[in-house]
C-alpha cells in the first residue's frame, strides 16, 4: 500500500480482500468477523499507519476505567480520582473489571472499540502489543495506573515511590530501636511489591541489621497477612516489628497477634503500606506509607486527556510516598 498517502478504509478492504462493511465492524469492534480476517485487517491497519480521526462527533463523552475488582479500597481511592477529573471536564466515567490480575482479555478491548471513549485509564493492566495496537488506530488513549510490571517504553504510566516507602516505613522502625524487624510481601510477580520489599531490604543494610532468612510473602489480602503474622510471631525469637506490603496485609497482622495473645505495639509494632482509609479506623491507628491513589488516578486521567489533544509532554509520572506515624509503632520492650 503507498506509504505517500493516508490509507483509507476502502483501500484496506481491497488489500485484505474484503468489504468495507468487514473493515467497519473490525474498526469498531463489532461482531460478525472470523478471527483470522479481523487480525488481517488488524495488522493491515496498523501496517498502513491508520490513525482515526475526526470521530469526536461519534466518539461518546466517557473516560474508562478498567480496575481488578470492587472489592478493595485501592480501587475505590482510584474511582474517585478519575471520577472526580472526569466530571472537571465535562464528562462521564465508565466502569469495568477485569476480575483477575492484570489480565486484560480481547474481550474487554473489543467492548472498548464500540463504546468509543474519550480515553482509558487501567489499573495496573498490562496491555499486550495487539491490545496497545487497535487502542492507537482508533485515536483511544490509555494510561495505566501503578503499573504491575515495567511496562514498554511506550506505555504511558503513573506510579508512586515504592523503594523510597519500604525504605522510610523500615527507617522509622529503626530510629525506634528496633533491631528484629521482619517483612511481609506482596504478590513477587508485582514490581511494586519488588521495589517495597527492595526498600525494607536498603534500610535494615544502611542500619547495619542483617536481614532475616526468613520473609513472608503471598498476596495483599487481610487473610494473607494473618497467615503470615501467625508464622513469623508464633516462634521463640519472634520479631518487635514488621513491615507490610499494604493495609490489609497489616490488619492481618493485628488479627495474628491479637489470636497469640500480644498487643500491638506493646508486642510488636506494625507498619503497613497505602494508607487506605482502614489504616486510620484500626485500633491502635495504623502507621503506613501514604500512596496517593486519588492524586495518581487525576494524574493519569489528566495524562490521558492531554494525549488525546496531542500534547506533547513526559508520559511518566511518579509521585511522592510519605511515612504517616499513628498509634502501631512504638519502641521495643526491654
Amino acid at each position: 500500500m503507498p506509504a505517500a498517502t493516508r490509507p483509507t478504509l476502502e483501500a484496506i478492504a481491497r488489500e485484505a480482500s474484503v468489504s468495507l462493511s468487514t473493515v467497519s465492524k473490525v474498526l469498531n469492534g463489532r461482531p460478525g468477523v472470523s478471527p483470522s480476517t479481523r487480525r488481517r485487517v488488524e495488522d493491515l491497519l496498523h501496517d498502513s499507519g491508520y490513525a482515526r480521526r475526526g470521530v469526536d462527533a461519534e466518539r461518546g463523552d466517557t473516560v474508562e476505567l478498567v480496575i481488578e475488582n470492587l472489592a478493595s479500597e485501592w480501587s475505590v481511592e482510584v474511582i474517585r480520582g478519575v471520577e472526580r477529573v472526569a466530571r472537571e471536564n465535562g464528562l462521564a466515567m465508565v466502569l469495568s473489571t477485569i476480575g483477575d490480575y492484570h489480565a486484560v482479555g480481547d474481550e474487554l478491548i473489543t467492548g472498548v472499540l464500540r463504546r468509543k471513549p474519550v480515553a482509558i485509564v487501567l489499573q495496573f493492566s498490562n496491555l499486550t502489543a495487539d491490545h496497545r495496537r487497535q487502542l492507537r488506530t482508533r485515536n483511544i488513549p490509555f494510561v495505566v495506573v501503578d503499573p504491575a510490571g515495567d511496562p514498554p517504553a511506550d506505555v504511558p504510566a503513573i506510579g508512586a515511590t515504592n523503594w523510597a516507602g519500604g525504605l522510610a516505613a523500615t527507617r522509622h522502625l529503626v530510629a525506634l530501636g528496633h533491631r528484629r524487624i521482619a517483612a511481609i510481601g506482596g504478590p513477587a510477580d508485582l514490581m511494586c511489591s519488588r521495589a517495597r520489599l527492595a526498600g525494607y531490604h536498603a534500610a535494615l543494610q544502611e542500619a547495619g541489621i542483617p536481614v532475616p532468612s526468613a520473609i513472608g510473602g503471598g498476596g495483599f489480602s487481610r487473610e494473607d497477612g494473618e497467615r503470615e503474622g501467625r508464622r513469623l510471631l508464633g516462634g521463640a525469637d519472634r520479631p518487635t516489628a514488621i513491615v507490610c506490603a499494604n493495609d490489609m496485609q497489616a490488619l492481618g497482622v493485628y488479627d495474628a497477634a491479637f489470636a497469640l495473645g500480644l498487643e500491638v505495639p506493646r508486642d510488636v509494632s506494625v507498619v503497613g503500606f497505602d494508607d487506605a482509609p482502614s489504616a486510620s479506623w484500626a485500633r491502635p491507628p495504623l502507621t503506613t506509607i501514604r500512596q496517593p491513589l486519588q492524586e495518581m488516578a487525576e494524574e493519569a486521567t489528566r495524562l490521558a486527556l492531554r494525549l488525546r489533544a496531542g500534547e506533547v509532554e513526559s508520559t511518566r509520572l511518579e509521585l511522592a510516598t510519605t511515612l504517616v506515624q499513628r498509634g502501631s509503632t512504638a519502641p521495643p520492650r526491654s
